[in-house]
This record gives C-alpha cells, structure tokens and sequence, in this order.
C-alpha cells in the first residue's frame, strides 16, 4: 500500500494476454495491489497512462508497435509521473542501462520468482530501485559500472572472427589492398579473398567500406598495421 494507507494502482503492458492475466491474478492476490488497466503494446500503455494515471506500470520490454525503451523515452518526454518497471525475459546490459537512464525505476526478469516481483515493486514505490534479482540504493554509482563493463563487453566482441580474420580486417581499416595484405602478412591473395568472404558472412557486410565501419563502429578489437 501507499503511505497512505491506499491500494498501489498499477498498468500492466504486455502482448500476451495469457501472461497479462495470470500477472493480474497473483498481483491482486497481495494485499496493497489493484491492476487498474492492461495494455498490449507501446502505444496503448502510453495512452492509457496518460488517461488512467496508474502509481506503477509493469512494461514488457519486446511488444509490437512501440518497444519498452521506446513507451519509456514517450512517457519521460510527457513528464509522466507514474514509475515504471520494466519486465523482460532477457535483457542486454546496454538496454538496462538505457532504461535506467530514460527514468524507468526497476528492471525485473520474467523468470523471477512471483515473490521477487512483490519486492521489486515494493522497493520502487519506495524510492528505490531494483535491476534483475536485487535492490539498488545508488543509482549513479551502479550505472557507472554497469556502463564500464558494456563499454568492456563491447570491446571485447569478436563476432566469430578468428585472429588471422582481426588482422585482415585491420589491414582493410589501415587501407591496404589485397595484394599489400598478402605481402604483409606473407599469404596468398587467395587466400586473403578466401579470408574476406568469410569475414563478409560473419559480419553481414559486402563491401569494404561497410567493412571499415562496421570494424570502427562496433569497436572490434583491431592491431596496428604497420
């Protein structure tokens, strides 16, 4: 309950009716809760936030039509009041952070035991905060971590390259043509072509221009080529 001795109202939004209604039933089991509306996408959780004015609303992060970031970052622009938790059956750390940093005030996983839910919600409307299976009291400092170790996570992503694929890459980044990359790295061009198929496939790319940039974009581990 609110400190005011009345009931916590609550939106829920999310796409499968099914998970909807079974959330109603063991949210309106506990004492202090009362699902006032149930949406079943972006859209119509902003739209009914904004015309049922729920305390909390428990958001799915994937939904058709506007994802949870997305309701989130409308709902922060309209100065909504209402606290958010964000619901999700698995979420990359990028995206947590995104979505502490929009205002939502917890970020809680689908497998969670019902009971851990209760003290997620419990914790927000207190002031708090809760990010997978535990509370956080400082916000700043937690987001700061989170951010180093994507930032980390990022720099350390490969996509299936191999070594010798890294190096290739770094040489199509320091402008090499394929026969300067043969010499260099005392191959055939051949097998430098071979080498560049492979690492098209891995990366979707088909060019080596799209290949640069993707390289320089998603910060893949290059070498200096000299």
């Amino acid at each position: 309950m609110n400190p005011d001795g009345q009931e916590i109202k609550i939106l829920l939004a999310d796409d499968h009716p099914i998970f909807r209604d079974g959330l109603k039933r063991l949210l309106e089991a506990e004492p202090g809760f009362k699902v006032i509306g149930e949406a079943s996408n972006g859209v119509e959780a902003v739209r009914l936030v904004k015309q049922m004015k729920p305390e909390l609303l428990l958001l799915d992060l994937s939904m058709p039509q506007q994802t949870g970031i997305e309701a989130i970052r409308e709902l922060g622009s309209l100065g909504a009041s209402v606290r958010i938790i964000l619901l999700t059956a698995a979420a990359e750390k990028s995206q947590i952070v995104e979505a502490l940093q929009l205002g939502a005030r917890g970020v809680v996983l689908k497998d969670s035991a019902t009971q851990l839910l209760i003290q997620a919600i419990r914790t927000v409307m207190g002031g708090e905060y809760w990010v997978g299976r535990e509370q956080v009291s400082n916000l700043v400092q937690y987001l700061r971590t989170l951010m180093q170790t994507t930032a980390q996570e990022t720099k350390q992503r490969k996509f299936g390259l191999t070594p010798r694929e890294l190096e290739i890459v770094s040489a199509v980044v320091a402008g090499f043509a394929n026969k300067e990359i043969a010499s260099h790295f005392k191959i055939s061009e051949d097998t430098v072509k071979h080498h560049l198929s492979n690492i098209f496939d891995k990366l979707g790319v088909s060019t080596r221009l799209e290949l640069a940039l993707f390289a320089v974009n998603q910060s893949l581990p290059l070498i200096a080529i000299q």
